[in-house]
């Protein structure tokens, strides 16, 4: 009998721009060779690492084609380093975009999920797949989830007894900065952050799988649309929740970096391989149970955000990235 295979795994924490898609390369794979220093043989990038998503229109020309340069990253410090390594960016393909997770091999083999059901805004910016992120590795099965993923039932009895890894990350919002009314809000953002503490290692236990979940950390300024049919948005500004955070195979955590921290690297020595689930996924949608305010804007803002999609993609603004914008390299490596 095969024994359990243990590796140094490494989750990535990232402080990324909105549209700067050089920039954000760049700052990703600097925090790649900073946990391969430590000893790093798996490695979690978070959603949407070459940019933040808020409704920026710019954003609409930031998706990839399949060969693109962060995919090239990833590839190249798989084989460089003989690590398997994983991230989620958008990716265009036969003139729609997804928000693909891609986990690559030391050989350059590349698997691909693409997240179910966009978030809130996000629908501005992507059409959901179909893929039941379920990737055969020589890792053995590895199960992708993608941020709001990780908090549906759906998700669970997808990848539950399957898997013997989690490669999951996130680009978690806070509350949207506005002044008024300033109590609900902090207990919005207080709230959020203990949920966003919680979920990587309920959906572990739920599983029965170690889990690698990657985040943002930093704050980002952008609109939040409020019309469905119409551009119109209202300025926010928002924190990103961060929580890279690794897990076991029962669901316990191991390392933490919160988004007080900033950008930089975790990583924990974790055990491959299926455990017996922890419980059972409750008989609903969602795993948490969410206010009525959080339902309202979910329904909302999905019906706003997929309208902007339609009008992006009627008037050509939803683009590849042509590679010519924002030319930049990060001033720090973390």
């Amino acid at each position: 009998m095969t024994s359990p295979k243990s590796v140094r795994a490494a989750a990535i924490q990232v402080e990324a721009r909105v549209a700067d898609i050089p920039w954000n390369i760049e700052h990703a794979s600097r925090l790649v060779d900073a946990a391969v220093q430590q000893g790093a043989e798996l490695v979690a990038l978070p959603e949407f690492f070459t940019t933040c998503i808020i409704y920026d229109e710019r954003v609409f020309g930031c998706s990839l084609p399949p060969d693109n340069p962060a995919l090239d990253m990833l590839k190249d410090k798989a084989r460089r380093h003989r690590i398997h390594i994983g991230g989620s960016y958008l990716e265009m393909r036969d003139g729609d975009v997804y928000n693909t997770y891609v986990f690559v091999e030391p050989d350059g083999t590349v698997h691909r999920h693409d997240k179910d059901l966009p978030t809130m805004v996000e629908n501005a910016f992507y059409v959901g797949g179909r893929d039941a992120g379920l990737m055969q590795t020589t890792l053995g099965a590895v199960g992708a989830a993608v941020c709001w993923e990780t908090v549906r039932t759906q998700t669970v009895k997808r990848l539950r007894g399957k898997v013997g890894l989690l490669m999951t990350g996130s680009h978690w919002w806070s509350e949207p900065g506005w002044k008024w009314p300033r109590d609900y809000w902090r207990r919005f953002h207080e709230g959020n952050g203990r949920m966003m503490a919680r979920t990587p290692g309920i959906f572990a236990g739920l599983v029965g799988a170690p889990l690698l979940h990657a985040g943002h950390a930093g704050v980002i300024e952008g609109g939040l649309l409020v019309l469905p049919g119409s551009r119109l948005a209202a300025p926010m500004r928002t924190q990103l929740m961060g929580e890279t955070q690794m897990i076991d195979g029962e669901g316990n955590l191991l390392q933490r970096r919160r988004y007080q921290e900033g950008a930089g690297v975790v990583t924990a020595d974790i055990v491959l391989g299926p455990s017996a689930p922890r419980a059972e996924a409750p008989p609903r949608f969602w795993i948490p149970k969410f206010n009525v305010m959080l339902y309202a804007q979910w329904y909302h803002q999905n019906v706003a955000g997929k309208s902007a999609y339609r009008w992006a993609k009627r008037t050509g603004r939803l683009r590849t990235w042509d590679g010519a914008r924002n030319a930049q390299t990060p001033d720090e490596a973390l």
